[in-house]
């Protein structure tokens, strides 16, 4: 829960600022870090998107049923890296499905660059599902190793 809330006034602040301020980008951190609007169609990082985008009522019926999966799995787990992995990732794929339900496109504000390399904008959302995925492989690699006689 407290992922959804994050997201989602991170993402009304930010736009809302960057609305204000009448401007698509603010730099930040020069050469590292800015503040962008961009509207993704995709899932997270841009993945799937642009011109041929699928639709986001289809990317957000994946997102619902993934997550009835995840909150499955979450009754049956005892093991605490994978609740909170799975915790992550379900609010960060329900705020993602909020923004589509709103906007159209997930709204997307962090950008960071180092030279000619440049990563995909992403937003609080996104950074939860690959911190939530993360738990859960390093928890599944963990209870492994603890399992193994």
């Amino acid at each position: 829960m407290a992922t959804l809330v994050i997201d989602q006034l991170s993402k009304q602040f930010l736009l809302g600022y960057l609305l204000k301020v009448d401007t698509k980008m603010v730099s930040v951190i020069d050469d590292f870090f800015r503040l962008v609007i961009v509207w993704n169609r995709g899932v997270s990082f841009g993945l799937l998107g642009g011109d041929r985008a699928l639709p986001a009522w289809l990317l957000s019926g994946v997102a619902i049923a993934v997550c009835v999966g995840l909150f499955l799995w979450l009754r049956r787990t005892d093991r605490p890296f994978t609740g909170w992995g799975i915790g992550l990732v379900m609010g960060g794929a329900i705020g993602n499905v909020i923004d589509r339900a709103r906007w159209g496109a997930v709204f997307d504000f962090a950008d960071f660059h180092v030279g000619q390399w440049h990563w995909p904008a992403f937003n609080v959302a996104d950074a939860a599902i690959v911190v939530g995925v993360g738990l859960m492989l390093i928890d599944s690699l963990i209870g492994e190793k603890q399992r193994a006689p």
